[in-house]
């Protein structure tokens, strides 16, 4: 007897070569997935302008990094003794004015060229509820801990994140018309509200991937990390301690579903052996023997030098080029 359901993510579609380039955006779902694409070497970019959760801020983050425009002093303000853009997360903030500037042009420079060159885009929305500034009705990002009464906050109807999706599918593919786009809902429960809204606005966000991606199936696909994780997993063990965030054993398993389903064969294999060479790099030798270290330190480079032998295209990695002979 089968005591669980396994959710079948269809035939391989190949999309996915290691030597690729990807962007990832959306709720920090991505930056789990893009972690261990980095963990296999894979040239990935993730999110550029920090964390975003829903379809409305995504979509104009996206096309602020297609845009390629330097940030503006205008569009930032100070709150919390820090400098803010209400289309970037805190992570981007500080407390020079010019600085902060810099920094997010240079954000927004480095997705523009990663959405470029990219073959491979994924974006992972959070969720349908969204902040507006009452002073401009502006849906924002991240509120930087603004009082709430500066905000209104509601669930989008459905046409409204249907709208905004087929927006960045079209707008996306004018820019790059080799990109491809893999959509998908986070796992990540939003619970503030109680896990009905939580599931309205999952079932929401569903339903609006389903009916934008029907006119751009072509380059367009639907991975479902939301399901491998409600309906496959479905147990408190593969929830972290505050049971709202996927466990390093839940994100690992849905990873080898993504690289089942968008990987090609001989990717396969490529990831597999630069995994197991990425968790060397991470060890540190404990020992005083200073012969010790230096032949691991030496077999280590010998290791590095022989992969990028074989894959060239790893040369330029920056984690790889500090072990190189």
């Amino acid at each position: 007897m089968e005591f669980r359901t396994t959710v079948k993510t269809g035939e391989n579609r190949g999309w996915l070569h290691h030597s690729d380039s990807v962007v990832l955006l959306g709720s920090c779902f991505s930056d789990n997935i893009g972690a261990k694409m980095h963990g296999a070497f894979i040239n990935a970019t993730v999110n550029p302008m920090g964390t975003l959760y829903n379809p409305m801020s995504i979509t104009r983050g996206v096309t602020l990094l297609m845009a390629g425009q330097p940030v503006a002093g205008q569009d930032l303000f100070m709150q919390g003794g820090v400098w803010n853009s209400y289309d970037f997360h805190s992570r981007h903030s500080l407390p020079d004015k010019q600085a902060a500037i810099d920094h997010m042009s240079r954000c927004i420079e480095m997705g523009h060229d990663a959405l470029k060159r990219a073959s491979l885009l994924t974006v992972t929305l959070g969720t349908a509820m969204v902040y507006r500034l009452r002073s401009t009705g502006e849906v924002v990002a991240n509120c930087h801990k603004v009082p709430q009464h500066e905000f209104t906050r509601k669930m989008v109807t459905t046409g409204e994140a249907v709208q905004a999706l087929d927006d960045l599918l079209t707008r996306v593919h004018a820019f790059n018309p080799e990109l491809r786009v893999i959509l998908t809902v986070s796992p990540i429960r939003h619970i503030a509200d109680g896990l009905d809204t939580n599931s309205l606005s999952k079932a929401l966000l569903r339903v609006a991937i389903h009916e934008a991606m029907a006119a751009h199936s072509d380059y367009c696909d639907y991975f479902p990390a939301y399901e491998i994780m409600l309906d496959d997993l479905r147990d408190y063990r593969f929830y972290s301690s505050d049971m709202v965030h996927p466990s390093d054993m839940a994100v690992e398993y849905i990873w080898q579903a993504f690289q089942a389903t968008y990987l090609d064969d001989r990717s396969a294999l490529a990831v597999a052996r630069c995994e197991r060479i990425h968790k060397r790099l991470q060890h540190r030798p404990m020992s005083a023997n200073r012969e010790m270290v230096d032949r691991f330190n030496a077999d280590t480079a010998t290791v590095v030098h022989n992969l990028i032998k074989e894959y060239p295209y790893l040369a330029d990695n920056p984690e790889l080029q500090a072990f190189r002979q």
